[in-house]
């Protein structure tokens, strides 16, 4: 990847900056993945033969899954998030230990991201070597905090109210084909609005990035329903 500097007359634009726990990154991930599966139960209903029995089991079985696939993934996030830390802590270690400076620098890079690392020179590294060796032993622990419990929950919640947009429309329109459109249509949208948000905070194109977003959730869809999911 080529860094271009900016050319004097061009405008500067600050990164959008976000205080919440989840990044929209991760938010919009979770709100996919939610509208994903509830959409492979509502597009799965055949339309000339679904009753509204037919209906209120597929809201449920759509809402039951969501529910548990957001545990699994609120479990999985703080499974990941400690792995990363031991991972750190490995690192810290090492680095702390080791009689091999290069070595060591090359583990510090390695938590960079790659955008980083290219930027990050010889001698930025080796400040970040003598800081990590001079720093407490306890500045880095293998633990889960409150902030990561809260995070998983927010995972679970955003896993699982994405559903009911989807679902909603089934709940109050007595006809099942434009309650299946509407449906369709509102998780066309919200697709769409993840990916305008995506765009904003990676400095993308917003409206091409919004059509692109909701075109691969609906490729994603079908994939998912052909596979049998």
């Amino acid at each position: 990847m080529t860094l271009k500097n900016p050319q004097p007359n061009e405008t500067i634009r600050e990164p959008v900056r976000d205080s919440r726990l989840l990044n929209p990154i991760e938010r919009i991930s979770e709100i996919l993945f939610g509208l994903i599966m509830a959409l492979t139960f509502t597009c799965a209903i055949s339309v000339a033969e679904a009753s509204r029995v037919d209906v209120k089991e597929m809201l449920i079985g759509a809402i039951g899954c969501n529910i548990a696939w957001g545990i699994v993934d609120a479990i999985m996030f703080l499974i990941n998030g400690l792995a990363q830390r031991g991972r750190d802590l490995a690192i810290v270690r090492f680095v702390r230990k080791t009689g091999e400076p290069e070595k060591a620098r090359a583990y510090i890079a390695e938590t960079f991201s790659p955008e980083l690392a290219e930027i990050v020179g010889a001698e930025s590294l080796e400040r970040i070597r003598q800081e990590i060796i001079s720093a407490p032993s306890d500045k880095v622990r293998t633990r889960i905090y409150g902030r990561d419990f809260k995070m998983a929950l927010g995972i679970f919640l955003l896993v699982f109210l994405s559903t009911l947009p989807v679902a909603i429309p089934f709940a109050v329109i007595s006809q099942v084909q434009l309650a299946l459109r509407v449906s369709n249509g509102i998780a066309i949208a919200l697709l769409f609005a993840g990916g305008w948000i995506l765009a904003r905070y990676g400095g993308f194109r917003k409206l091409r990035t919004g059509l692109i977003m909701a075109l691969i959730g609906v490729v994603l869809v079908f994939l998912t329903i052909s596979l049998g999911g």
